[in-house]
């Protein structure tokens, strides 16, 4: 049922309310010409580009005309002022290269054309029971027509597929995944950022709705409509830098041909997944309990009554010829649970052979049937004979269901359990915040409560003391402490001032805030979270490519080892080639055999293998997302188990990154506040810390001087070195800001004085900024930039998990060294520049390591993409970095052993899945063909087989939940 939220006082009657302005149509005259077709089943799709060389409204008309002629083109409108075009068409009739021909053709150009579109949807995929289902689905998507990728998560139950949108859709996707037998469900098309779904009230008509579409996508900052006139529905895509929710609903409710309309209000889609879930155990629960009615009885009757003399003994009262009451009752019993509870397992069935694979409802089916109708025969045979006597096998058919079911339903609670973490992070964001509206004097002109889908980008939002912050954002008032644990792991409160950033999710302590939206939607930390952890819960470990490789012949090889165990036991036993007692009472030969053959079938277990690494993958990612460590899928897992290496950049990762000025010389005869002007000149253009830094230092020198001029020279003919420094013209002054490199570059001598000064400084880690005026070193600055406070710590922690530690920088080698030793590192890469990092990383990996780089993801990008594991760190809000493997949130280096120590642990525990899930299958399989029989009469009948069949598949995943407890190898307390 869907989920309207409606907020009385977001409604158009408040426009006063509303802070966003009031949308205004383009000023192009658009021209549509409205074409009268019946395509309702197509699907219409919209492209938008330009069209070079209109010069009139003819030219217009005549672009219009000629797409006209083609078919499948619904409408067409083309702006005579600046040529832009936007083209409604059915992409089954014709395609948008056909109508980009058609244009040029005309002896139009044709600009800004969107070459192939790559469409990106999420379905839930039901029906999956193990690898071989998974591997089926993908298989069914690959082929379906223009599917460029697809790949489904198991344990995750969903698929992501990339298509042409041009050649395929949704519908037809879903399509491909139902003929092949399994239910699909749509989660999410296209991209899902800046996305909105309006509810509209009073919309009765296709002229209605049409009215309401055209005027939305002649909107600012609209960029795509889609409405579903049935639910009253629409979806809008926008650039939130343009537009909102809330200008949306009043664009809609302008639209209205009358005054008060149409209504639009926020709709929230349900979220399907924990509630489908809640379904599916409530399915397998109710199942196993109706299965349970029939099987309990059965099992009193076949096996606990006939030993309770004189109780049972009614059971063996004969009704016709040799079948007993007993017989029959079992008979009466089983057939319920056979057809009716069992069911799924021969719908699955079906599917399965039908693409021509097998998985674990082949072999329940098999197993079960083979008991079923063999026990049929049997009732058969005594009712129609007078001297025969059988044992039926129908208690083994009910309780191999019963018992398969109830493991079926712990199983599905326990996988409930591996998705926890994440179920926790999308419940962190509050429903409602506060709304301030203020005057052009910053006053506080109205406060109101919203829902939280409605902030747009530049909200000013109140946040009282325990409430939690709804969106990304800037405090620009108030103080107050806010605890970032549940986004972070960060235990202790972080204060918060006008400038400081605040993330979504966390919750606000001691003080009321003033925050201004910057981040809203789907472009929040916590939902960039959300999607990298469900990205990488579906992305497929190398180490699944042996569930992979084996479940493509295990059934078919358990299929065999029955037929060749039911062989092993009749025809010997016909032969008499074993004593007559091994068989037990009321049994003959191939009833022992058709025991021992239906038992290897359902004792074999398929599942466990395909749960042993996505289980684990989703617990690890999960788990690691709550301690502030985000891990891209399976992929970087394994790799990060194998790091053997790690490099650290120097600058903000393994220092503060914030260098500050503890020294200032002259070498010449400028006064000081002359060569602070000048430097501050030179590097006021510069975006580098260090000259962030060497500016601050000369304005606070200027300021103990009592300089009254604010005016800072621009320094013309400004030029970056890279790595070096910075020059530029000050007034008719050459100036250069940089290392010795620099200054030895440019020809500029570096006297015994200057050296001096260098090598003193660099011996105390520090960086020398040198200052050169006309071609002579007027002054240095000393900048220091202090070691991160556990940096030392968590190197010694690297060297004892057996890892080195390396340093890469592009400062001087002096200083660099003097760092290293400091924090424990022998190995240092000095003096090197962005794409030097990467090569030094390239040429380690030479030597056969497995490298981590470490860095923060902006400069250190070649080298995080050229490493094995690339680590960026310190992402705070910004935790989409392409370039990484592990995205780290906090600056605090401990989270480098977390990754690594999670990662390892993580594959550990998907070795152990793998040992558990194979060794039970080598070991079950014979156990339950009967070697142990002669030797010690012990064997497993096919209700126990099937027992613990369904344990296995329970072992593993409650072995991945104990990944659950993962706690921090260090935790570093900073001073």
């Amino acid at each position: 049922m869907s989920l309207i939220i409606q907020n009385s006082k977001m409604e158009v009657n408040g426009r006063d309310d509303l802070k966003a302005p009031l949308l205004q149509p383009p000023d192009g005259v658009a021209i549509a010409v409205p074409r009268e077709k019946d395509h309702r089943g197509e699907k219409v799709k919209t492209i938008k580009f330009k069209i070079g060389n209109i010069k009139c409204s003819s030219c217009a008309t005549s672009i219009e005309s000629v797409l006209g002629e083609l078919n499948g083109v619904e409408k067409t409108t083309v702006s005579p002022l600046d040529g832009h075009t936007a083209i409604s068409y059915i992409p089954g009739l014709v395609t948008a290269q056909k109508i980009k021909e058609t244009i040029e053709d005309a002896g139009f150009p044709v600009d800004d054309f969107p070459e192939q579109e790559i469409s990106v949807c999420r379905l839930r995929i039901k029906g999956m029971a193990c690898t071989s289902c998974s591997e089926s689905v993908e298989r069914a998507l690959l082929m379906a027509k223009g599917v460029k990728k697809a790949v489904v998560g198991l344990a995750l139950e969903e698929a992501k597929v990339h298509f042409d949108s041009n050649l395929t859709d949704t519908d037809h996707i879903i399509e491909a995944v139902e003929d092949a037998g399994f239910g699909a469900e749509l989660v999410s098309s296209g991209n899902d950022l800046n996305k909105v779904h309006l509810k509209i009230e009073e919309i009765n008509s296709i002229e209605d709705a049409t009215n309401v579409q055209t005027f939305l996508e002649s909107s600012r900052g609209v960029n795509h409509v889609e409405m579903d006139l049935a639910k009253h529905t629409l979806t809008v895509s926008y650039d939130p830098d343009l537009t909102g929710p809330r200008s949306l609903i009043q664009c809609i409710e302008e639209a209205s041909p009358g005054p008060g309309i149409y209504h639009a209000s926020l709709y929230v889609p349900p979220r399907r997944r924990e509630a489908e879930r809640l379904q599916e155990i409530r399915t397998y629960r109710n199942q196993f309990f109706m299965s349970c009615l029939f099987s309990v009885p059965v099992f009193l009757f076949s096996m606990v009554l006939p030993m309770l003399h004189p109780y049972g003994n009614w059971l063996e009262y004969r009704i016709q010829n040799m079948l007993s009451i007993g017989m029959f009752l079992r008979w009466i019993l089983c057939t319920p649970v056979q057809f009716m509870v069992g069911r799924r397992f021969y719908v699955g069935s079906y599917h399965a052979l039908r693409r021509k694979s097998a998985n674990m409802d082949v072999l329940v089916a098999l197993g079960t049937n083979a008991a079923y109708f063999y026990s049929v025969y049997i009732v058969i045979k005594a009712m129609t004979s007078k001297k025969f006597e059988g044992q039926d096998f129908f208690e083994t058919s009910a309780m191999l269901i019963s018992f398969i079911l109830l493991g079926k339903y712990l199983e599905v609670l326990a996988k409930g359990k591996t998705s926890d973490a994440l179920a926790k992070l999308t419940e962190l964001s509050p429903d409602t915040a506060y709304l301030l509206t203020r005057d052009s004097n910053g006053n506080v002109v109205s406060e109101m409560e919203i829902v939280t889908e409605l902030i747009q980008r530049n909200d000013i939002i109140k946040i009282v003391p325990g409430a939690k912050v709804p969106v990304d954002g800037i405090v620009i008032d108030g103080q107050s402490h806010v605890n970032e644990s549940m986004i972070t792991g960060e235990a202790r409160p972080i204060a918060k001032r006008p400038g400081d950033k605040v993330i979504g999710g966390t919750m606000n302590e001691n003080g009321c805030l003033l925050v201004k939206a910057t981040h809203v939607g789907s472009e929040t930390a916590l939902s960039q979270i959300v999607q990298l952890v469900e990205a990488a819960q579906l992305a497929r470990a190398p180490v699944q490519k042996l569930a992979d490789q084996i479940s493509k012949f295990f059934v078919p090889t358990v299929v065999i080892a029955a037929f060749v165990t039911w062989l092993g036991w009749f025809i010997p036993g016909e032969a008499g080639l074993y004593p007559r007692h091994w068989i037990p009472k009321a049994m003959d030969g191939f009833e022992l055999a058709l025991q021992f053959g239906i038992s290897v079938l359902v004792v074999a277990c398929p599942c466990a293998l395909g749960l042993a690494t996505p289980t684990a993958v989703m617990v690890a990612t999960g788990k690691g997302a709550s301690q502030g460590v985000l891990i891209k899928g399976g992929d970087a897992l394994e790799k990060a188990y194998k790091v053997k290496t790690v490099v650290f950049d120097k600058t903000g990762t393994l220092t503060v990154g914030k260098p500050v000025v503890v020294s200032a010389v002259l070498f010449s005869s400028f006064s000081m506040e002359e060569f602070c002007d000048m430097a501050t000149a030179a590097e006021a253009n510069s975006e580098h810390p260090i000259a962030k830094a060497v500016v601050e230092h000369a304005k606070r020198i200027r300021q103990k001087i009592g300089s009254s001029t604010e005016h800072v020279a621009e320094a013309k003919d400004f030029e970056v070195h890279t790595g070096a420094g910075v020059s530029g013209k000050v007034g008719e002054k050459m100036v250069l800001v940089g290392n010795k490199r620099l200054m030895q570059a440019s020809n500029v001598t570096v006297g015994t004085e200057v050296e001096n000064y260098i090598s003193e400084n660099e011996r105390l880690a520090r960086t020398c900024v040198l200052v050169s005026i006309d071609g002579k070193i007027a002054g240095a600055f000393a900048v220091t930039d202090p070691v991160k406070p556990e940096a030392e710590r968590v190197i010694s922690f690297l060297h004892s998990m057996g890892i080195s530690a390396i340093m890469v920088t592009g400062d001087n080698w002096a200083t660099a060294a003097a760092i290293a030793k400091e924090v424990g590192i022998k190995k240092v890469f000095a003096e090197t520049d962005p794409m030097g990092k990467a090569d030094r990383i390239k040429d380690l990996q030479g030597k056969g390591m497995t490298v981590a780089m470490v860095g923060d993801g902006i400069n250190d990008s070649p080298a995080l993409v050229a490493a094995d594991v690339g680590m960026a760190i310190g992402a705070g809000t910004d935790v989409a970095i392409e370039a990484a493997d592990i995205v780290l949130i906090k600056s605090n280096l401990e989270d480098v052993v977390t990754a690594i120590d999670l990662s390892r642990k993580t594959i550990l525990r998907i070795r152990l899945n793998y040992v558990w899930a194979l060794g039970y299958n080598i070991l079950g399989m014979p156990i339950a063909a009967g070697i142990l029989y002669p030797f010690t009469g012990i064997r497993l009948p096919p209700w126990l087989a099937g027992a613990c069949m369904a344990a296995s598949s329970i072992s593993v995943v409650c072995s991945s939940l104990l990944l659950q407890s993962y706690k921090k190898p260090l935790h570093v307390t900073n001073s």
